[in-house]
């Protein structure tokens, strides 16, 4: 089984990389300053232009869309070479479109959708925000409330979702809500796509969040969605669903291997520079060790990761394996920056610093797209055979 990247993925790789060094990278300390005065990581409609069009220049705009709306078509192992560079900087930067939603509608968008929704989106011509979680209902899907009753020519959805990235800003909104409450998961729940301006549709608060991002709260009051806009099967959401999230998961675990690979060069090109009692950090035992584990365990979350990739990529049913980077990715870079914040020392606690950023970054993965216990527990009750 070859997980190599092909020669002309690795070229991209390598494009991407470059764009990463050449675009973001140097924006870091207007990044830096912008969270350390408290106005987030954001980037500024200037900035964001001017990446937009270099990106977009570059080739680099809808790289796993599909090529009949303009797209590159690339699969997902493709793409985690691809992550794995964007992952190196704290400068806040997604590729136009974004993966997780664009793949979810590429798997329930109709000829109608596809034309309003799914081609503009896939060449950068629009954003979009995903609701799922709700107050009290996170992790678990089976206990969403938010719910969608049809009338005449419409759904009508009440209800409320926390947490959505993107909500205030996003062209439309992929929501997920129960037709069916007898059905639960297995053909209850529903996705609705909600455009912008919808009445009912109410930003009821912006929420400041770690690592200088923003989520949103969103209340749905009679909001009335024509029938068009079911997205799919009634009743067929919650798959659909499992797709997006497995795709962030993937792309999750690629981000963590370019943070934890970013801290780790950071860590070999200080400790040898700095000397304590009379000798390199380099040469101290401990900096040794956390050099070779780290090393260790970036390669083997790589291997985890194209496989997951592999898997999707072929159609083969891999939600235990992105459950499993998930958790053992996050973990792994929270553990390498820390050791990376630990060997520079005071230096390493500063905000001038991309390390504290990093360190925020990945403390919020461990709990969005599923929290590290519920990842571990769905792990264990699938090989053990346990029904939920």
């Amino acid at each position: 089984m070859n997980f190599a990247l092909s020669e002309e993925h690795r070229m991209l790789q390598d494009l991407v990389r470059r764009f990463v060094d050449d675009e973001l990278i140097p924006l870091e300390k207007s990044v830096l300053e912008r969270e350390a005065s408290g106005g987030g990581t954001i980037l500024t409609a200037v900035e964001r232009e001017r990446i937009d069009k270099k990106s977009h220049e570059l080739g680099l705009w809808g790289l796993d869309a599909p090529k009949e709306v303009g797209g590159s078509d690339l699969p997902m192992i493709a793409m985690n070479g691809v992550n794995e560079e964007i992952g190196r900087t704290v400068t806040p930067y997604t590729l136009p479109p974004d993966s997780p939603n664009l793949r979810m509608l590429m798997a329930t968008a109709n000829a109608e959708q596809r034309a309003q929704y799914l081609e503009p989106y896939a060449r950068g011509e629009m954003t979009s925000a995903i609701g799922i979680s709700e107050p009290g209902a996170g992790a678990d899907p089976a206990s969403m409330k938010t719910r969608a009753v049809r009338d005449g020519d419409s759904w009508v959805i009440n209800g409320r979702k926390i947490w959505v990235s993107r909500a205030a800003d996003a062209d439309f909104t992929i929501l997920m809500a129960v037709t069916d409450k007898g059905a639960g998961t297995r053909g209850g729940i529903s996705a609705f796509l909600i455009d912008k301006g919808t009445p009912g549709f109410n930003i009821a608060r912006k929420i400041p969040m770690i690592g200088g991002i923003y989520t949103y709260e969103i209340v749905l009051e009679d909001c009335r969605v024509p029938v068009a806009k079911l997205l799919g099967e009634l009743g067929r959401g919650f798959a659909p669903m499992q797709l997006r999230l497995s795709t962030r998961r993937v792309q999750m675990a690629a981000w963590c291997v370019g943070l934890s690979q970013r801290a780790l060069d950071m860590i070999c090109e200080y400790a040898p520079q700095r000397s304590t009692f009379g000798a390199p950090l380099s040469e101290r035992q401990a900096i040794q060790w956390w050099v070779a584990d780290a090393a260790t365990q970036i390669h083997a979350c790589r291997l985890m990761a194209y496989d997951a990739a592999w898997k999707i990529d072929e159609g083969r049913e891999a939600r235990t394996e992105a459950s499993m980077i998930k958790v053992f990715g996050t973990e792994m870079a929270t553990s390498i920056i820390d050791h990376a914040m630990q060997t520079f020392g005071a230096m390493g606690m500063t905000k001038e610093m991309p390390l504290q950023l990093m360190a925020s970054q990945v403390r919020a993965m461990r709990i969005y797209e599923g929290p590290t216990e519920v990842h571990r527990w769905v792990i264990a009750r699938n090989l053990l055979g346990l029904k939920r």
